[in-house]
């Protein structure tokens, strides 16, 4: 009889942990694809900021957008963004 209540036992702790390990093997598998959809929005924005900046540098040949009025202002933030993400990039390209 205690042979019996033991191997119930063990059967119910061996389903519980099954079914655990099966439902963290699922949210495991959703935050990775989450991860990757992230880290492919981050390459497509840093794409076009960059885009973005290299037309900017190319319309201003003379140095016009390196005012200090509003375009000025904007091509400067420009700059700020795209070499911060061009920091953190080639930072994380080389950690991996």
């Amino acid at each position: 009889m205690i042979a019996g209540l033991l191997i119930v036992i063990l059967l119910l702790a061996v389903t519980y942990l099954s079914f655990r390990v099966w439902y963290l093997a699922g949210a495991l598998a959703d935050a990775q694809e989450y991860v990757e959809e992230l880290e492919s929005t981050n390459q497509y924005m840093y794409d076009r900021i960059s885009k973005s900046y290299e037309a900017m540098k190319q319309i201003d040949r003379l140095g016009a957008f390196e005012s200090e009025d509003e375009a000025g202002t904007t091509f400067s933030l420009l700059n700020e963004v795209v070499t911060e993400l061009n920091e953190e990039f080639n930072n994380g390209s080389q950690e991996n």
